[in-house]
């Protein structure tokens, strides 16, 4: 699904999502746990502005249709397509989660695999000093 790039994620993310991993069943979060083992964990203060987190909304671009899209990166009590939030527990909200912007990934779709790439991390909570979100 996603090149296996360095990803980030914060303490406190990696906290909350052990405890959803713990409470799903694990044919649902057998890909975030496997993104999650291989984070490097960071501090919420520290982590860039650039990087995808929890309730983050991000700007991806379609490589090849050129088509962009904006989609938030929730927990799954959260996620409405109608308001294009995406829960973490999705595939591509999983793939989301630690990217950077520049970083792509490749992505099945009906039509075959496409390349999506991170154009704009819009908001990111700890960037706006939300660490309660």
């Amino acid at each position: 699904m996603s090149k296996q790039k360095n990803i980030y994620i914060t303490e406190i993310d990696l906290e909350r999502l052990n405890t959803i991993i713990e409470n799903m069943p694990s044919n649902v979060t057998e890909k975030l746990e496997g993104e999650l083992a291989r984070a490097t964990i960071v501090k919420s203060e520290e982590i860039p502005a650039s990087i995808v987190s929890m309730n983050s909304v991000v700007r991806f671009k379609n490589l090849e249709s050129n088509q962009e899209s904006e989609v938030q990166l929730v927990y799954p009590e959260n996620a409405n397509s109608d308001e294009n939030k995406i829960s973490i527990v999705a595939p591509i909200g999983t793939a989301l989660l630690g990217l950077s912007e520049g970083d792509s990934i490749n992505w099945p779709t009906p039509s075959g695999n496409t390349t999506l790439e991170i154009v704009k991390v819009v908001f990111q909570p700890e960037a706006a000093g939300r660490f309660d979100l």
